[in-house]
């Protein structure tokens, strides 16, 4: 517990305090965000507007992970380690793109294949290194199953445990890390919208990993009453990462929040994704994580709406999609879709949390 204190308070204290420094860094060298011209006209008062500000997200949640187990003497595990590979990774992927946006002012940066191959490459390598690595309980930090609250019996890959349940999984983890890490990255449209909406994701699993280490099979009183308990190999470091997260982006929030001094850009957004994603595979609640970030699954199901509509009818559902700029264009302030998003994202988290503690209630357990 106290290790979760002191990852997620010195995590916000540095992107709080460091932010601003970082601020000043990136004016200095005028690397500003490039605005769509075919984006909200609200949105050319941002022009400018220093980004790339994920650095000091994934910076005070490193920071934030290695003090608290330096402070409680505690070694790091595997999960915890795969979970920041993974947000790192793909942090790096987004700071490249930020970088070539910037440094040849347009809005494109990295070509879609580079991209892809880059968010492939990681995500296929903590796939792997998911599988690999077992507790002396004999348990990895993922499973071949598909998982909710916890991994589903019936739902066993018939691979699990060769060749082809490795593919399968990979695949799998590939599908998960894109559809967050680009549901972030599109979420992050206004002001504080993706951070606000990542702050209640982090909070919602820090309760989960939590309770899950307090319930774990591992524990030898939890043994015969393997309905509920949960097979997760290191909650207690997944609640840690949860909580450095969280108050790394609450740090942020300051300053990102509206009129924002500065954007996270796609390095914040796509390493928060694959975070996200990391926790969900780690924790063993995969699908229930759909659930919990639904704000960051409704604004891509509008993409995707969007797009296939007008490719099929050459009509738009939307005036503008992602979600968030067809209520801008609907004549929306700001401040009031953001804080109605942060409504909905909350009530998402507290259905997930909801689903999940029902689980964990006697006789409603598969």
């Amino acid at each position: 517990m106290i290790a979760i204190i002191i990852a997620g308070g010195i995590a916000l204290l540095l992107a709080g305090a460091g932010t601003p420094l970082y601020i000043r860094m990136l004016v200095k060298r005028r690397y500003g965000q490039f605005i769509r011209d075919d984006g909200p006209t609200s949105h050319s008062t941002k022009r400018g507007t220093p980004t790339m500000g994920g650095v000091a997200i994934i910076l005070a949640v490193l920071v934030g992970y290695a003090v608290a187990h330096l402070l409680t003497q505690q070694p790091p595990t595997a999960s915890g380690l795969l979970v920041l590979f993974l947000m790192t990774g793909l942090g790096i992927v987004g700071f490249l793109d930020d970088f070539i946006k910037i440094s040849r002012q347009r809005s494109l940066g990295l070509r879609a294949y580079q991209k892809l191959i880059g968010q492939f490459a990681i995500a296929t390598t903590f796939a792997v290194l998911a599988l690999v690595f077992k507790s002396p309980q004999g348990n990895t930090p993922a499973s071949t199953r598909l998982s909710f609250v916890r991994d589903l019996p019936w739902l066993d890959l018939a691979f699990a445990g060769t060749a082809v349940g490795f593919v399968l999984f990979a695949i799998w983890a590939n599908f998960l890390v894109a559809a967050w890490s680009n549901g972030v990255n599109l979420t992050d449209g206004l002001d504080g919208l993706a951070t606000g909406a990542t702050i209640i994701f982090a909070g919602v699993y820090l309760v989960i990993s939590f309770w899950q280490w307090r319930q774990t099979c591992s524990a030898g009183h939890l043994m015969l009453d393997s309905a509920h308990c949960y097979s997760a190999r290191d909650p207690l470091d997944t609640a840690i990462i949860a909580a450095a997260i969280g108050g790394a982006c609450i740090g942020f929030l300051w300053w990102n929040t509206s009129p924002a001094k500065i954007f996270m850009g796609d390095t914040g957004s796509l390493a928060l994704g694959g975070a996200l994603a990391g926790l969900t595979i780690v924790s063993r609640t995969e699908l229930l994580g759909a659930i919990i970030g639904g704000l960051f699954v409704i604004i891509s199901l509008s993409v995707i709406i969007q797009v296939t509509s007008f490719k099929l009818t050459r009509k738009r559902v939307f005036r503008m999609a992602p979600l968030q700029h067809h209520f801008e264009l609907k004549g929306w302030n700001e401040v009031t879709i953001v804080v109605r998003f942060w409504i909905i994202a909350g009530v998402l988290g507290a259905a997930g949390l909801g689903l999940f503690y029902l689980d964990a209630l006697p006789g409603l357990a598969p």
